[in-house]
């Protein structure tokens, strides 16, 4: 007679999966061969299962299986915590489903997830793979190397556009008819890039070429999708392929686009006009003085209460922020010193010199003026060897009687959105800036090292889905007052341990985390199998590092 364990799984007509695990036995009646249950198992933990499946694989030599230390063998396996955290929630996104079970979907995911973990280059996510169970746990079976993930940027830059369809399409039903858009500017190591140009550097790094990055996000600030363009083009420019996108790739039919001041202007808003979209958007200065002088709007309407006017179908809601204002103020203070300082540093050179010429002080001074944009209201003069700074109250008063005053312009009926829902909606623009920041800085979206424009748009699109997933843990882990960063370090501790067994059977055992990762998987819905599935995927790196390759 013969015992064995047997697993089986039923469905019910509810369409509830169920399993049993039974320890059976085999025995023959005559010439036939019967089975019967013995136990019901089903209770049991998994490793009380392995525990019974080896007692049965060696019933006839249990004594020769000498002692524990003798016959089991453990030692630290691969980080599982964060890996597997990252994971689960790159499922609940979509992400795992949109990049598809391709192998270079596999190698896409875990681009996505090594920037997550531990941002920087495609060398180091592979190196990352051999310290975390990324190959156990996104299903990898054939190893690669960097040259392969570079590859991937290039796939993942061919896919883009079906990928951003499904993870569009995912949420559709629970998002609204609004888009949130604003661009940003990447400077680059090296002028190589394909992409590369001069252009408006937001990152204020001189010398350095750049990229411009557009972001598409939903009413919550959820990325929709994300574009490249050359170094030098302006964000009008930019807006036109969102517009497509909405009404092609989206298959939108009413969409309200929100953008700053800079990106929705008149040619803009006809082309939503004509595709069938609104807007939301805000004017210029320029453009509130003029509103003034043609009388449809005055002064006194500014205030820290909202105050709406309607000129030709168009709503403009007006509003002073009192604290901007005073920033403003202070700032032209502080300015004003700044150049005080440097006049009395000038004079007093000009008077321990004699020969020291008053037209290069005079220069050196007006150049800072105009550099601090401060030349409205200031002005230098000289008496004789001593420079003057002159204040022009009439002038301070003219410039700064706009400061902290601003005006949303729409489109938008009353019935569709009130005064202070627009206003609401335009403000919104700051989680698209929160989305940069974030990109630019933790998840290291800048500098871009890569050259071709096919692994610039990969590189950008992994930046936007790891975003994504580290805007979903930060919501998840607000309440236990813990940051993504100092989460995924935790987790990151939380390893297998490998166990081998008479030097045959191998299994990896995950631990019972401590209370801290306890609580970070806990806020994040997330748990971790008891045994993890090996694994042997080679993950090697072609470039050996400075220590290895003295040794070689």
């Amino acid at each position: 007679m013969d015992m064995y364990i047997e697993t089986s799984k039923f469905k019910t007509k509810s369409g509830k999966i169920y399993s049993s695990t039974l320890l059976r036995q085999s025995y023959r009646e005559g010439k036939k061969v019967k089975k019967r249950t013995i136990a019901n198992l089903s209770k049991c933990s998994p490793d009380e299962i392995e525990a019974i499946k080896l007692a049965l694989k060696h019933k006839l030599d249990l004594a020769n299986l000498g002692s524990f230390d003798e016959s089991v063998k453990c030692q630290e396996g691969l980080s599982v915590g964060a890996v597997w955290t990252v994971l689960e929630v790159a499922k609940r996104l979509g992400i795992v489903n949109a990049l598809g079970s391709s192998r270079d979907g596999k190698l896409a995911l875990w681009q996505v997830i090594a920037r997550v973990i531990d941002q920087g280059s495609r060398l180091s996510a592979v190196r990352l793979a051999n310290t975390h169970a990324m190959a156990s746990a996104i299903g990898i079976e054939k190893g690669f190397n960097e040259d392969a993930l570079y590859q991937n940027l290039a796939w993942l830059n061919d896919n883009q556009e079906r990928i951003e369809q499904k993870l569009f399409k995912l949420r559709k039903e629970q998002s609204s008819n609004l888009f949130l858009y604003d661009v940003t500017s990447s400077y680059l190591e090296g002028d190589k890039n394909e992409l590369a140009d001069w252009g408006y550097n937001r990152d204020k790094k001189k010398g350095k070429k750049q990229i411009v990055v557009g972001l598409l996000c939903d009413d919550e600030g959820e990325p929709i999708s994300t574009e490249i363009f050359k170094g030098n083009t302006s964000d009008l420019t930019t807006f036109y392929s969102q517009i497509e996108k909405a009404k092609k790739r989206f298959g939108c039919e009413k969409v309200t686009f929100v953008g700053d001041r800079g990106m929705i202007k008149r040619t803009q808003i006809k082309a939503l006009e004509e595709n069938g979209f609104q807007y939301i958007t805000a004017i210029s200065k320029k453009e509130i003085e003029t509103l003034i002088k043609k009388d449809h709007i005055q002064l006194e309407f500014f205030s820290k209460e909202l105050y709406e006017v309607e000129l030709d179908g168009v709503r403009y809601i007006l509003r002073k922020n009192p604290r901007r204002a005073e920033e403003l103020d202070q700032n032209r203070v502080r300015k004003r010193a700044a150049i005080k300082k440097l006049i009395l540093d000038r004079n007093q050179y000009l008077e321990e010199h004699p020969k020291a010429k008053v037209e290069t002080a005079v220069k050196t001074v007006n150049a800072k003026i105009k550099k601090l944009k401060v030349d409205g209201h200031l002005s230098l003069e000289t008496e004789e060897r001593t420079l003057v700074l002159k204040l022009s109250e009439e002038k301070l008063k003219e410039e700064s009687r706009l400061d902290g005053c601003y005006i949303i312009k729409t489109d938008l009926k009353q019935s569709e959105a009130d005064k202070q829902v627009a206003h609401d909606r335009y403000k919104d623009l700051a989680f698209v800036e929160s989305a940069f920041r974030t990109s630019k800085s933790t998840l290291e979206l800048r500098p871009v090292h890569v050259r071709t424009a096919e692994s610039t748009h990969g590189h950008v699109f992994v930046v936007m889905m790891a975003y994504m997933i580290m805007k979903n843990l930060d919501m998840l882990w607000k309440e236990i007052d813990t940051t993504v960063a100092e989460g995924l370090k935790s987790l990151s501790t939380l390893t297998t341990i490998e166990v081998t067994l008479n030097d045959q059977t191998k299994f990896e055992k995950v631990p019972e985390p401590r209370a801290q990762n306890r609580a970070l998987l806990g806020a994040a819905g997330v748990s971790i199998p008891k045994i993890i599935p090996r694994n042997d995927a080679h993950v090697a790196t072609k470039k050996q590092t400075r220590k290895s390759a003295k040794k070689t």
